[in-house]
């Protein structure tokens, strides 16, 4: 399950979280079509694998510029670009992990090389003997060095991937850091300040939820 924690007061004006997320979900539709030979999409062959209303998809185009055709449709690489001028920062998005545990290793292979312009470029952890390693294509560093080596890496992005207990005060270095995006895949609800946006991803409650439903329907 994904819950927004916080959404900075000055987004208003912003594309909302839903927006971006039916983008994102978009973009990915869009580029396995592309990688089995496909050139064009109608509004509605994406709706229906995108789970949306044709409708939706045709604003959605339109708030980030695409223009289809009637007849043919439309051009998917136009249609990925527009999408990518939207959700992609020009100078590329980086990001840290926090907590290269079996869940952290999971990320971080997970996202490499997905995306040209955001990556994972640091890996933080508590434990000594994970430090200066480069584990699953990212180098490891100890937490006391998470200001500096933001500073160093511009990092704007963190990703925690560590117990509860210890998930708000990571939150709270990650903020001191400068980082003002916060992906948390720990079972915890963050606090965060007002210029941060972040997000709790609870598979626990995702796999309970599935798991209940799934008993009814048997």
């Amino acid at each position: 399950m994904i819950g927004i924690t916080h959404r900075e007061d000055d987004m208003d004006s912003a594309p909302s979280h839903e927006t971006i997320g039916r983008l994102s979900r978009y973009r990915r539709l869009l580029t396995q079509r592309m990688e089995s030979g496909v050139e064009n999409v109608y509004s509605h062959e994406l709706a229906s694998v995108a789970g949306v209303s044709a409708a939706q998809v045709r604003r959605d185009m339109m708030s980030v510029g695409a223009n289809g055709s009637p007849i043919s449709g439309y051009d998917i690489a136009a249609l990925i670009e527009c999408v990518g001028a939207e959700l992609d920062d020009p100078l590329g998005g980086r990001a840290a992990l926090v907590g290269v545990g079996n869940l952290g290793r999971a990320i971080l292979t997970f996202f490499q090389g997905r995306r040209p312009k955001l990556s994972i470029v640091a890996a933080f952890d508590s434990a000594p003997a994970k430090a200066g390693r480069v584990i699953c294509g990212c180098r490891c560093h100890l937490m006391d060095d998470l200001a500096r080596v933001v500073a160093e890496q511009k990092i704007t992005v963190g990703v925690i991937a560590v117990p509860a207990a210890v998930a708000q005060t990571v939150a709270e270095n990650l903020q001191d850091a400068g980082v003002r995006g916060i992906l948390n895949f720990a079972p915890a609800t963050l606090r965060v300040a007002p210029e941060t946006y972040a997000e709790d991803i609870d598979m626990t409650m995702a796999l309970e939820r599935v798991a209940y439903f799934a008993g009814r329907n048997r």
